[in-house]
């Protein structure tokens, strides 16, 4: 059993850091790996790969521009759960401004600061519900390192994302154009991404980490499909927690509204997984770990040393991998 932390660490040059997508979305790497051979690939090979009694199951969620900068650029809230119609949980910068019982103005919002609960989010009242789509901002990850740009708006979302709530994007999913989706059997589920998708795992033993919890939701036809499905090609770690996370509760893919905060490492069964599409993950990060579950976290960790070598290009903006 791999349970050290350290075991998932692994150097990545700063250039092959994604900063902005590919010129088109079909234009990424794809790694191949099947029963331990790896083969490099292009995205619009994917369709070559897909077998034909295979459901693609691709995750719906729609990131929300929910980054509000002040003017001064040093003072900024990003909303990551809504608990009622008018009261969320964030993150805020600076901390110390946003004391409890702070009263704040901005155009098209105004709030007041009630609570400062674990790991320092504060609880926020608002006066009115926001319209971020007006005021707010796309919220990066923080590895990108630059602004949001117009190209964002469009890119940073999957083609097929309708279902608004994630503050981050299920990036597997950024590959895909109309085109190259019709010509898949496939079904969506909803799960939406959280801020816990960029918190690594601090924690010495993996058994010691609590993870964080994501509300997901499954449609009724989509349940029957999926359970009725010879083979399953999740796309996307978000996919798969909300998969495996119901066949380990129910049994089944049952439809409903729900919530995980299932932690996959090794060893793991996977029951309704059969193949998996995802992007190339942050050291010591949660997703890395699933993948190493899905893989086995030796041939894992020396198909990313071969794609360092390869110079493919990692995270959200980044490449991606096809594992069976």
């Amino acid at each position: 059993m791999s349970l050290y932390t350290a075991e998932y660490d692994y150097a990545l040059p700063e250039e092959l850091i994604a900063r902005y997508p590919a010129g088109r979305r079909d234009e990424s790497r794809l790694m191949f790996l099947d029963r331990g051979r790896i083969t490099h690939l292009k995205f619009s090979d994917f369709a070559a790969l897909v077998r034909p009694d295979e459901l693609l199951v691709l995750n719906n969620t729609k990131v929300i521009p929910a980054r509000i900068r002040f003017p001064d650029r040093s003072t900024e809230i990003l909303f990551i759960n809504q608990i009622d119609r008018v009261t969320w949980r964030c993150l805020v910068r600076s901390g110390k401004w946003f004391s409890v019982g702070r009263k704040f103005e901005f155009p098209g919002l105004r709030g007041v600061v009630t609570d400062i609960v674990e790991d320092g989010d504060r609880i926020i009242r608002l006066e009115e519900p926001v319209d971020f789509n007006r005021i707010g901002e796309l919220p990066l990850p923080p590895y990108i390192a630059r602004e949001a740009e117009q190209l964002d708006r469009d890119r940073y979302q999957a083609v097929y994302a309708s279902r608004p709530g994630a503050i981050a994007a299920p990036t597997a999913g950024l590959h895909f154009t109309p085109e190259i989706l019709q010509r898949f059997q496939h079904e969506f589920i909803t799960l939406h991404v959280g801020i816990g998708t960029f918190k690594p795992v601090k924690a010495k033993l993996l058994t010691e980490h609590r993870m964080h919890s994501e509300e997901f939701e499954v449609k009724c036809n989509a349940a029957t499909r999926i359970n009725q499905a010879a083979q399953v090609l999740a796309v996307g770690t978000t996919t798969v927690r909300t998969l495996e996370s119901l066949m380990r509760r129910d049994g089944q893919i049952s439809a409903g509204r729900s919530s995980t905060d299932i932690f996959i490492y090794p060893p793991f069964e996977f029951r309704r997984v059969n193949s998996l599409l995802t992007n190339f993950h942050l050291p010591k990060s949660t997703l890395l770990m699933l993948v190493a579950a899905f893989a086995g976290k030796e041939f894992i960790l020396e198909a990313y040393k071969e794609a360092i070598r390869e110079k493919y290009r990692f995270f959200s903006y980044g490449d991606c991998m096809l594992i069976r």
